[in-house]
């Protein structure tokens, strides 16, 4: 992580010693556990860093691109600094039947007690564990927390999971005047959220990579704040959650121009109740699973008919109520990216417009208050 670094800056030494509460632990455990279970060849990132200095304890962790800082309420009795083992460790505290336990640090190992329980377990040096550095010359913007939440959960979905163009396994941060746009794609699938807000800033494009918004979202999941205000700086991105702060690395790259590849003169247009056509295209892809999960979609006037077959296995029909504009269109669709469209829709109701059976199809809410979800899907070719 560019800011990030190493250095031996850390006194070693202290006879660290504290007392914590086991679900105060596992609470803070828990707001690391993301970052520091990802495989990683440097041994000192699946540690954390637990400094204890006068009148406060915290946790650090970092992957070199997402970094977390959670306080840890505690009992004080001898400063200092060691890195832990944050799987093994975590899963000694799990296990712990008293509320109570001690961590004393004594010749590199540290001394886990909590009743007749006792544990010994080997660290590393806290000066190879790279510093938290605060980035400056920030701007600060001031979001709903609802909002973003709804905007992270609308689209990561729909990224890449391990594309060689790595900017798609990201999301795109659009910052307009008085808008914000999160988007994500994978190149099959496009879902864009969009929501009003004053954000006071110059037109912005940030990506974010996906791990780091899977992490913000836990964070966001658990806090009751009304507002997140984030810092945003040149390559980082920090922001402080109920004492925690989170901060992480900007993927390099240029996004695709989501606005070029939305679709605006679809002229077949479909309104279908959302939850029957979910169900419908479950029941329907049991047949396909294995064979690309492919459905078949028949749009006619009134009715939309979904259907699948498996040479080995038979055939499956469904047939749902629809309002339908346009001539009758038949086209093919990964059911999957279907069904995560329309479970991150809003409404009861959704519209999709559509074109031809090789051209990607257009789905929005048919009722919308203060969100804009679209997302676009495209068909898959035989």
């Amino acid at each position: 992580m560019a800011q990030l670094i190493t250095q031996n800056l850390f006194k070693e030494g202290y006879k660290m010693h504290i007392k914590v509460k086991k679900q105060d632990l596992l609470d803070a455990l828990s707001k690391i556990q993301g970052i520091t279970e990802k495989r990683n060849i440097v041994e000192i990132l699946s540690h954390f860093l637990l400094v204890v200095e006068e009148g406060s304890a915290t946790i650090f962790a970092t992957d070199n691109e997402t970094a977390v800082r959670v306080p840890l309420n505690a009992e004080i009795f001898e400063t200092g600094r060691i890195c832990i083992p944050a799987k093994t460790f975590r899963e000694i505290v799990k296990e712990l039947d008293n509320e109570d336990i001690e961590l004393k640090l004594d010749e590199k190992r540290i001394n886990i007690q909590s009743g007749k329980s006792k544990f010994r377990l080997a660290v590393l040096n806290a000066s190879d564990f790279p510093l938290w550095i605060e980035p400056t010359e920030t701007k600060i913007l001031a979001l709903s927390r609802d909002a973003l939440l709804t905007a992270i959960e609308k689209t990561i979905y729909a990224a890449g999971k391990a594309d060689t163009r790595y900017v798609l396994n990201g999301l795109l941060f659009h910052i307009e005047k008085d808008t914000i746009n999160f988007v994500a794609t994978d190149g099959y699938r496009l879902a864009h959220v969009k929501f009003s807000a004053e954000s006071g800033m110059e037109e912005s494009f940030m990506i974010f990579s996906q791990k780091a918004v899977s992490e913000l979202k836990k964070l966001l999941s658990d806090t009751d704040a009304e507002s997140i205000s984030l810092k945003i700086a040149k390559t980082h991105i920090l922001c402080e959650i109920d004492g925690i702060k989170f901060l992480t690395r900007l993927v390099e790259g240029s996004y695709p121009d989501y606005k070029a590849v939305i679709p605006v003169n679809n002229d077949k247009i479909a309104v279908i109740d959302r939850r029957s056509f979910i169900n419908s295209l479950k029941r329907v892809s049991i047949l396909s699973r294995e064979h690309f999960n492919t459905v078949s979609l028949d749009f006619n006037k009134n009715s939309l008919v979904i259907s699948s077959s498996a040479p080995e296995l038979g055939e499956a029909k469904d047939e749902i109520e629809i309002e339908y504009q346009g001539e009758p269109l038949n086209i093919v669709f990964n059911a999957n990216y279907l069904i995560d469209a329309l479970e991150h829709a809003m409404s009861g109701k959704v519209k999709i417009a559509m074109s031809d059976s090789d051209k990607a199809i257009y789905i929005t809410d048919v009722e919308s208050d203060s969100f804009l979800y679209e997302c676009i899907v495209m068909p898959v070719r035989l």
